[in-house]
C-alpha cells in the first residue's frame, strides 16, 4: 500500500480540455504579437490513482486533504494526502449484514460520519482508532448532514444539522473526547428541529447546508426530491444563541419559502462554491429532475439568500428518462455532472457543454463524485477505481464568455495579468460606448488600447464630438513616456485648441453660460496639471500663438503664471499698446528684471504709473538699472526741473563706486557752470566733493572768466600738490634706504660657506652625503640631489611639476662638457645657438628645486595638514604593524 497514492496518467484515460473560445491571441489594430505566447494547459485534467483496493469501494469522501472510503462492508481506509504512504485502515466490527449507506466528512477532515443501512450512525474521529455508535441517533436513516463551519473544530463539531430519510432534521453536537470505559458518548445531544414535507407527506432531506451571515443571521437551505427550503432568521439570546433552535421556531405556524419543481429523479443534491475556506459562499447549484438550479448566494438580502436564479437544461442525453445524473460538483465557472459512464461539465455563465469525458468500461460504472473545498481538487470512483480531476486555471477564458456577453468589468477582472486580452476588451468596450453614444466613456477606454490613434481620432471629429475627443487626447498624453516629445507636443497644441474653439464658440450664447464656465474650469484644470506640467512646459511657445490668435488675454495671462513666463504677457500687451495692463501685470508679480527691460518703454505713455510702481518697490530695484527708461523719457519742457541739493544727494549713494561719484559729480559741476552760470556754486560742489580738483572743473568754465574767481581753490590745489611732492620723496628716501641694506645683505651672504665632513649623511636616505652629487643650505640640512628632487616634488603645484621634468629632460639631453677651453668654448657656442647651456639649465633646476630648505621652508609650512600615512596605502601600513 505503499504507492497507494502514487498517480500516473492512465494511458486509456483522457485529459479533458476546456476551451469554450478561441486561443488568446492578439488582434491586428493592438499593437501585440499576434502568437501564442504560453502552451494552453487542460482545465480539467484526469488522473486515475494507483491503486486496486482489496474490497468494493462503497462510498467515498474528502475534506481538508483527508480521504475516507469504505470498502466492502466492515473496512475503512483513512489517508492523510500529505502523507500518502501511510494509509490507515479501521475495522467497523460489524457482524451483521448492514451495509454502508452514505459516510459525511465535516470541514476540517477531523469528524465522520458512517450511516449503515441498518438505521445506525458510527462516528470515528481524525486522531483516533475507535469506531463509536451513536445511540441517540439510533433507528434514523441519515441522507445529509449541515456542518457547522462556524463553530466546528477539530475537538467538536459544534450544533449541526442532520437530514434522515423520514424528512425530519435534528440539531446533534459530536465530542472527540473518547474518555474511559464510562466516559461521555460523543453525541452530547440529537433532537428534533422540523420536518419537510412534499405534497405526498414527508420527504427525504436530500441535502442540507448552514451558513451564518456577517450581521449574525443564520441560514439554512435544505432540499428534498423536489424543493428547495430556506430558512432566514436570527438566533435567539441566551444558552440557544449558538444553535438552530430558534431560527426552526420561527416557521412553526407556517412554512418557510421553497422553489419546487415537478419532475423528480427520486433525489436531488445541492453544491455550494466557496473561493476560499472559511469564507462565505458565492453560488449554488441545485441538482433535480428538470435540470441544474444555479444561482449567486448573497446573504445580505432580507428574504432569501438566492439571487440570480436560472435553471440550466440537461444536456441532451441526460436527465429522469435517460441517463440520470448521479452526482454534482460546483467550481468557479463551471458544474460537473456525473454519470454512469462519463463526467460532463456545463459553463455556468452560457450553459453549454464543455466537456464530455467517458470512463472505460472495465473500471464499471461510477458511483458518486465529491470535491474537497480546501484543494479545489474533484475525486470520482467506481466499484473498483478511483480518479481525480485537477482544476488548472479555470478562469483563463472566462474574459471572452463575459466579453460576448458585454460584460466588460468582469472580462476586465478576469485578464489583468494578459496585456493583448485586456486590450481586447477595452477596444470592444469603447467599440460598445461609441455605438451607445457614450462617447465620453468610449473616450477613456480608446485612451487605454493600443488602438491607431488617427483613427480613432477621425471617429470623433466625424461624428462632431470634440469634447470626447479632448478626452481622448488629455488621457493619451497622461500615458506618454518622458522621451515622446513629439508626440506630447502634438497633443498638448491640438487639446489647447479644441478649448479655445469650445470657448469661442460658447462664450457669445447667454444659455449656454452655464456650460461656458465648465468647460473654462476644464481648461484651466487642463493647463494647471501637474501630469502634464513638463510637456505643456515644452509646447509653451506654441500654446502662447494659439492663446494670441484666439485673442484669450486671460489665459494667456494664466498660463503664464502657471509657466513663470510674464515677459511674454508684458510683451503682449505692449505690442498691443495696453500699457496699463503690462504694467499691472509688472506690479503684481514684482519682477525687477522685467521692469529693466519694460521701463523704457512703459515710460514713455504712462510715466507716472510706472514711477509709481517703481516708488512701490523701492530698495528691490537698482536705480542705476532704470537710468535708460529715465534718459529715453523725452517729454520734456516745463515738465522737468532740476534739483541741485537732490542731484548732490544721489550722487554720494554709491560709496563703493569712487569713479561713478566723480562722474556724477562732474554732471553737477558743468551744469552749474553752463547752465546756470554760477561760478560760486561751481566752486562749493568742488568743495563738496573732494575727489573733484580745480584742474577737472576749468574746462567747464567760459574763456571771459577772470582768474579771482579761482584764486582759493588754485592755492588750495597747489598746496595739495606740494605736500603730495613732499610725500612722494619721503617715500623715494626710504626705498633708497631699503635698497642699500638688501645690497648689503646679498654681499654678506656671498662670503658665506658651509663645511661638509666625510661622515656627514642625507638628511633624507641616511647615507653618506659625499657619495654622489648634494646640496647643503645654510640651515645645516644636507641632501643628495636626487633625494631632494623626490622630497620637493610632492609638495610643488602641477605647473612648477611639469617645468621640472621638463628641465629634467633638457638636462639629459644636454652634451657633457669636453676637456680643454677651445673644445668647451665651441660646446658652449653649439649649445648657445641650439637653446639654453648646461649651466642654464642646472641654474634653473637649482632655482625650482634649491630654493629653500624642504624642512626648513614654507613647503615644509603647506604640507602640515598632510597625513603621515598616504591613504591610498593606510591599510597596506595598517596590516604591517599586524
Amino acid at each position: 500500500m505503499a504507492s497507494i497514492l502514487d498517480e500516473y496518467e492512465d494511458s486509456l484515460s483522457r485529459s479533458a480540455v476546456l476551451q469554450p473560445g478561441c486561443p488568446s491571441v492578439g488582434i491586428p489594430h493592438s499593437g501585440f504579437v499576434n502568437a501564442q505566447l504560453e502552451k494552453e494547459v487542460p482545465i480539467f485534467t484526469k488522473q486515475r490513482i494507483d491503486f486496486t483496493p482489496s474490497e468494493r469501494i462503497t462510498s467515498l469522501v474528502v475534506s481538508c486533504n483527508q480521504l475516507c472510503m469504505s470498502l466492502g462492508k466492515d473496512t475503512l481506509l483513512r489517508i492523510d494526502l500529505g502523507k500518502a504512504n501511510e494509509p490507515n485502515h479501521v475495522e467497523l466490527g460489524r457482524k451483521d449484514d448492514a451495509k454502508v449507506h452514505k459516510m459525511f466528512l465535516d470541514h476540517t477532515g477531523s469528524h465522520l460520519l458512517i450511516a449503515l443501512s441498518s438505521t445506525e450512525v458510527l462516528y470515528v474521529n481524525r486522531n483516533g482508532q475507535k469506531v463509536r455508535p451513536l445511540a441517540r441517533w439510533k433507528g434514523q436513516l441519515v441522507e445529509s448532514v449541515g456542518w457547522n463551519k462556524a463553530l466546528g473544530t477539530e475537538s467538536s463539531t459544534g450544533p449541526i444539522l442532520v437530514g434522515t430519510a423520514q424528512g425530519q432534521i435534528f440539531e446533534a453536537e459530536l465530542s472527540a473526547s473518547e474518555g474511559g470505559l464510562f466516559g461521555p458518548a460523543p453525541d452530547l445531544y440529537f433532537r428534533p428541529l422540523y420536518v419537510l414535507n412534499e405534497e405526498g407527506g414527508p420527504a427525504p432531506v436530500c441535502s442540507l447546508e448552514a451558513e451564518r451571515g456577517p450581521d449574525g443571521r443564520g441560514f439554512v437551505i435544505a432540499t428534498t426530491r423536489q424543493r428547495l427550503f430556506q430558512f432566514i432568521g436570527r438566533a435567539a439570546e441566551g444558552a440557544e444563541a449558538q444553535g438552530f433552535a430558534g431560527l426552526f421556531a420561527a416557521y412553526t405556524d407556517h412554512p418557510p419559502p421553497f422553489r419546487e419543481f415537478p419532475s423528480s429523479l427520486g433525489y436531488s443534491e445541492l453544491a455550494f462554491y466557496t473561493p476560499k475556506l472559511r469564507s462565505a459562499p458565492r453560488a449554488f447549484a441545485w441538482m433535480m429532475g428538470d435540470g441544474v438550479l444555479y444561482g449567486a448566494l448573497d446573504c445580505g438580502r432580507p428574504d432569501s439568500l438566492l439571487s440570480e436564479e436560472r435553471v440550466w437544461e440537461y444536456p441532451e442525453g441526460v436527465g429522469p428518462g435517460a441517463s440520470p445524473p448521479l452526482a454534482l460538483v460546483l467550481t468557479q465557472f463551471h458544474f460537473l455532472l456525473l454519470l454512469a459512464d462519463r463526467v460532463e461539465a456545463v459553463c455556468t455563465l452560457t450553459g453549454q457543454v464543455v466537456l464530455r469525458d467517458h470512463f472505460l468500461e472495465k473500471f464499471g460504472p461510477l458511483k458518486h463524485m465529491v470535491k474537497d473545498s480546501s484543494t479545489g481538487h474533484l475525486w470520482a470512483y467506481t466499484e473498483r477505481a478511483v480518479f481525480r480531476y485537477h482544476v488548472q486555471r479555470e478562469a483563463r477564458d472566462v474574459w471572452r464568455t463575459y466579453l460576448d456577453m458585454n460584460r466588460f468589468d468582469l472580462a476586465k477582472e478576469y485578464c489583468r495579468e494578459r496585456p493583448d486580452c485586456l486590450d481586447t476588451v477595452l477596444a470592444r468596450e469603447a467599440d460598445f460606448c461609441f455605438r451607445q453614444r457614450r462617447y465620453l466613456e468610449s473616450a477613456r477606454c480608446y485612451a487605454l488600447t493600443q488602438s491607431y490613434f488617427e483613427e480613432i481620432a477621425l471617429k470623433f471629429l466625424e461624428a462632431r464630438q470634440e469634447e470626447a475627443l479632448a478626452e481622448f487626447l488629455q488621457r493619451k498624453l497622461a500615458g506618454l513616456k518622458p522621451a515622446e516629445r513629439t508626440q506630447a507636443t502634438l497633443l498638448t497644441t491640438w487639446l489647447t485648441e479644441l478649448y479655445l474653439s469650445r470657448l469661442g464658440a460658447l462664450q457669445g450664447d447667454p444659455e449656454a453660460l452655464n456650460l461656458y464656465r465648465e468647460t473654462r474650469e476644464r481648461f484651466r484644470s487642463f493647463l494647471s496639471s501637474p501630469r502634464h506640467k513638463e510637456w505643456l512646459f515644452a509646447s509653451r511657445a506654441s500654446i502662447h500663438e494659439l492663446l494670441a490668435s484666439h485673442g484669450d488675454t486671460e489665459h494667456m495671462v494664466y498660463f503664464a503664471v502657471i509657466m513663470q513666463d510674464y515677459e511674454r504677457v508684458v510683451a503682449y500687451h505692449c505690442q498691443h499698446e495696453a500699457y496699463e495692463e503690462a504694467l499691472a501685470v509688472l506690479a503684481r508679480h514684482r519682477d525687477p528684471q522685467l521692469f529693466y527691460k519694460f521701463s523704457p518703454i512703459l515710460i514713455r505713455h504712462i510715466p507716472r504709473q510706472l514711477v509709481d510702481a517703481w516708488i512701490e518697490l523701492g530698495s528691490r530695484l537698482d536705480a542705476r538699472q532704470l537710468i535708460p527708461a529715465l534718459v529715453n523719457y523725452s517729454q520734456g519742457g516745463e515738465a522737468q526741473q532740476v534739483d541741485v541739493d537732490l542731484a548732490k544727494q544721489c550722487a554720494d549713494l554709491p560709496e563703493d563706486d569712487e569713479e561713478l561719484r566723480k562722474k556724477l559729480w562732474l554732471k553737477i559741476a558743468r551744469h552749474v557752470v553752463q547752465e546756470e552760470e554760477d561760478v560760486q556754486t561751481a566752486m562749493a560742489c568742488l568743495a563738496s566733493c573732494p575727489l573733484l580738483k580745480i584742474e577737472d572743473v576749468l574746462p567747464f568754465f567760459p574763456d571771459f572768466v577772470t582768474i579771482d574767481h579761482f584764486k582759493e581753490a588754485i592755492c588750495s590745489s597747489l598746496k595739495a600738490y606740494n605736500h603730495h611732492i613732499q610725500e612722494l620723496q619721503r617715500e623715494m628716501e626710504e626705498a633708497t634706504a631699503s635698497a642699500q641694506r638688501i645690497r648689503r645683505d646679498l654681499q654678506e651672504l656671498r662670503g658665506r660657506y658651509g663645511t661638509v665632513e666625510p661622515q656627514d649623511k642625507c638628511a633624507t636616505c641616511d647615507f653618506p652625503l659625499l657619495n654622489r652629487p648634494f646640496y647643503l643650505f645654510l640651515c645645516g640640512h644636507m641632501f643628495h640631489a636626487d633625494c631632494l628632487l623626490q622630497a620637493v616634488r610632492p609638495g610643488l603645484p602641477a605647473y612648477k611639476q611639469a617645468r621640472l621634468e621638463e628641465l629634467q629632460r633638457k638636462l639629459g639631453a644636454a652634451p657633457a662638457p669636453t676637456k680643454g677651453s677651445a673644445r668647451a668654448k665651441e660646446a658652449e657656442g653649439g649649445a648657445a645657438t641650439a637653446g639654453p647651456s648646461r649651466e642654464q639649465l642646472k641654474a634653473d633646476l637649482d632655482e625650482l628645486v634649491a630654493a629653500e630648505c624642504v624642512y626648513c621652508g614654507e613647503l615644509m609650512i603647506r604640507s602640515i595638514d598632510r597625513p603621515f600615512i598616504d591613504p591610498q596605502r593606510y591599510e597596506e601600513e595598517h596590516l604591517s604593524w599586524l
